[in-house]
């Protein structure tokens, strides 16, 4: 089985059991697989689950990177551009993140999980920071530049447990989020932000 045969299979098993296998072993059982050959795509399950998270991100930068539209973007529709294919792509394992629902709940419970999605969104962040300086999108700050892709990927986070918890038609305030939430932090970061901020406490408060 090569690891996309894998990751389904995974998948699979928690749609159908609403957990994970508890072990490497027992997983193996299941699909059919010599343990021994496990080990040659992934070191565990949870090196496994990482890379779920990791292949989402990599789809959605890769059919980005295709499109020649995107690449005469500026940084922000950029990252609009990414949040809301972004969405679109983690709906295809929406069951399968909803059984996981809980751990968003408590950001500590998913820091691992997300790790290698995280390094990688982080590295994605900071190409869009250094185009930002370029076209003067973004402002270097002494002390606080090197915090931006912090943020950025606090925005990130923002923007899954939005989805996660989202119930309207087709998504349609993950969206409304997703441009409030983008045009406020490019503003924190390149000039005025009072009434983005105004405006994004007000939708997160009323919804409007």
């Amino acid at each position: 089985m090569d690891k996309q045969q894998l990751r389904d299979a995974y998948k699979l098993y928690w749609l159908e059991n609403g957990k994970p296998p508890v072990s490497v072993y027992a997983f193996c059982k299941i699909v059919n697989l010599p343990e021994a050959s496990f080990y040659d795509s992934y070191s565990s399950l949870d090196a496994l689950e990482k890379d779920i998270w990791l292949g989402i991100f990599q789809g959605t930068l890769d059919q980005l990177k295709a499109d020649e539209t995107y690449q005469n973007y500026s940084a922000q529709e950029k990252l609009l551009a990414f949040y809301f294919l972004w969405v679109q792509n983690l709906k295809a394992d929406r069951s399968y993140i909803l059984l996981q629902k809980e751990r968003f709940r408590f950001p500590v419970l998913q820091q691992g999980q997300l790790d290698t999605f995280r390094k990688a969104f982080m590295q994605y962040a900071e190409e869009l920071i250094k185009e930002g300086y370029q076209t003067n999108e973004i402002r270097e700050r002494k002390y606080i530049s090197d915090q931006y892709v912090h943020g950025f990927w606090a925005q990130a986070l923002f923007v899954l447990r939005y989805w996660i918890n989202d119930s309207s038609p087709q998504f349609e305030m993950t969206d409304a989020a997703i441009e409030k939430a983008v045009r406020l932090s490019f503003q924190l970061i390149g000039s005025n932000t009072l009434d983005s901020l105004l405006d994004f406490g007000k939708f997160m408060f009323t919804g409007k």
